[in-house]
C-alpha cells in the first residue's frame, strides 16, 4: 500500500466517523420534529435547510477549493459545522427547542459543511492515482452514507435509553477526531498554489465549461441529479412511512439493515474495484435502485421493506462508483475543485427538490386518497422509484456517455 492510498485512508476515516455522529443528529432530530408537529411537512422542512445552504454555498467553495489548500478547508468546514449543532443542543438544556430554533442549528451548520465536499473530491484526485479511482469512491461512498447504515440502529437504542442531547453530544465529539485525522494528513502534503490570475467569476466560467462543453458529463450531472432525487423522496418519506405503523426502533433496526446493502457493495468495490462496463453497471444499477423502491412502498411489511430497501441501498455504490470513475477521469486536476463544486450543486438540486416537494405532497396524496401519511408518503416513494427505471433507459441509450468509458480506457 503505498503512502498516498495511506492518506487517504486516514481521510476517509475521518469522514466516516463524521458522517456516523451526522446520522445520529439527523434521526433523532427527524424523529423529535415527527412526534412534535406529527406531519411529514416539517420533517421535510429540517431535511432541506440541512442541504439548501450547502448547495448554494458549494459552487463558491469549488473555487476556494482550486485556489487554496484544500486540507485547510476541510478542517475549517468539519470543525465549525459543529456550532450549529453546539446551538441546537443549548436550546434542549434549556427547555424544548422549538422548530425555528432547530432550523437555525440546523443552516448554520449546514453553511460551514459546504467548505467540506469539493475540497475532499478533489483532494482524492491529488492523493492517488488513476487506477486507484474506483477503489476510493467504494469507500467515499460507505463512509457518506455510514449515516444510513451504523446511525439509524445506534441512534434507535440510544434514544430507548436517553434522549436526542446525547446524540447530539457524540456529535460534536466526532467533529474533533474528523478535524485531527485530516490535520495528520495535511501534515507533509503540500498544497497546489495557483497563480489568481482569473477573476472569480472567470473561475467559475471555466468549471462550468469543463461540465457544459462535454455533452457526455452533462447527461450525468442531469441524471446524478434525478438520482439524488429519488435518494432525497427515500431518505425523506421512509422515516414517516415507516413510523406511521411501527416505533422508533423498528425504524432504526429497519434503516441498518436496509443500508447494510452498501457495506456489501461498498465493500466488495474497495476491495476490487471496477475495471470495465462504467456505463452498463450505472444504469443497471439505477434501474434496478428504481425497482426496489417499488418494492419498498407497496406493502405495510417491514421484511418486505427491508429487503426492497437492503437492494436499493446496494445499488448505491456501484452507481456512485461508475459515475464517479466517467467524470474524474475526463476533467483536468486543476479544475476539479471547481468542477465538483458545480456538479455538486446541479446534482444535489435533485435532493432539495425532494425535501421541500417529497413530504408536501405525501401529505397532499395522503388528503386526496383519504388515507394516512405513511401510506402517501409510500406512494410518492413508488412513483420516484418508477421514474428513475425509465431514466436508467433513456441514460444507456445515449451516445456521448459511452464515448466517456472510451476515453479513459
Amino acid at each position: 500500500m503505498d503512502k498516498g492510498f495511506r492518506k487517504f485512508l486516514l481521510l476517509w476515516s475521518g469522514e466516516l466517523i463524521s458522517s456516523i455522529g451526522g446520522g445520529l443528529t439527523s434521526f433523532g432530530l427527524a424523529v423529535y420534529v415527527f412526534e412534535q408537529t406529527g406531519n411529514a411537512a416539517s420533517t421535510a422542512l429540517i431535511t432541506l435547510l440541512a442541504f439548501l445552504p450547502a448547495l448554494f454555498l458549494r459552487v463558491p467553495a469549488g473555487v476556494l477549493a482550486d485556489r487554496f489548500d484544500r486540507r485547510l478547508l476541510m478542517m475549517l468546514g468539519d470543525g465549525c459545522s459543529a456550532v450549529g449543532i453546539v446551538y441546537i443542543l443549548i436550546c434542549m438544556m434549556s427547555g424544548e427547542a422549538k422548530l425555528w430554533q432547530i432550523c437555525i442549528g440546523v443552516t448554520v451548520s449546514s453553511v460551514f459543511s459546504s467548505l467540506l465536499d469539493p475540497a475532499y473530491m478533489a483532494t482524492i484526485s491529488d492523493l492517488l492515482p488513476k487506477e486507484a479511482y474506483a477503489k476510493a469512491s467504494g469507500l467515499v461512498s460507505m463512509a457518506g452514507n455510514a449515516r444510513f447504515l451504523i446511525s439509524p440502529a445506534l441512534a434507535g437504542v440510544l434514544l430507548t435509553i436517553s434522549d436526542i442531547k446525547l446524540l447530539l453530544i457524540l456529535d460534536i465529539c466526532t467533529f474533533f477526531l474528523t478535524v485531527a485525522a485530516t490535520a495528520i494528513v495535511r501534515r507533509g502534503l503540500p498544497s497546489k498554489k495557483q497563480q489568481q490570475q482569473e477573476s472569480f467569476g472567470e473561475e467559475l466560467r471555466t468549471g462550468w465549461r469543463a461540465i457544459t462543453e462535454n455533452p457526455g458529463i452533462l447527461a450525468l450531472v442531469i441524471m446524478a441529479a434525478f438520482m439524488s432525487f429519488s435518494m432525497g423522496a427515500m431518505q425523506t418519506l421512509s422515516q414517516p412511512m415507516v413510523l406511521d405503523f411501527a416505533g422508533s426502533r423498528t425504524l432504526g433496526t429497519a434503516e441498518t439493515v436496509c443500508a447494510c446493502g452498501m457495506l456489501v457493495t461498498g465493500g466488495i468495490l474497495g476491495i476490487k474495484g471496477m475495471k470495465k462496463g462504467f456505463v452498463r453497471n450505472l444504469c443497471l444499477s439505477l434501474g434496478v435502485a428504481g425497482v426496489s423502491m417499488v418494492l419498498f412502498g407497496i406493502r405495510e411489511n417491514i421484511i418486505l421493506i427491508c429487503v426492497a430497501g437492503f437492494l436499493f441501498f446496494s445499488m448505491l455504490p456501484v452507481a456512485n462508483g461508475s459515475l464517479d470513475f466517467l467524470v474524474r477521469t475526463n476533467i483536468p486536476d486543476e479544475v476539479q475543485g471547481r468542477a465538483w463544486g458545480l456538479m455538486g450543486f446541479l446534482t444535489q438540486i435533485g435532493c432539495v427538490a425532494a425535501y421541500g416537494l417529497a413530504g408536501i405532497a405525501a401529505d397532499q396524496v395522503s388528503a386526496l386518497c383519504k388515507i394516512s401519511v405513511g401510506r402517501g408518503s409510500a406512494v410518492v416513494i413508488m412513483i420516484s422509484g418508477a421514474m428513475l427505471v425509465v431514466l436508467a433507459v433513456i441514460l444507456y441509450r445515449i451516445q456521448n456517455v459511452r464515448t466517456l468509458e472510451i476515453k479513459c480506457r
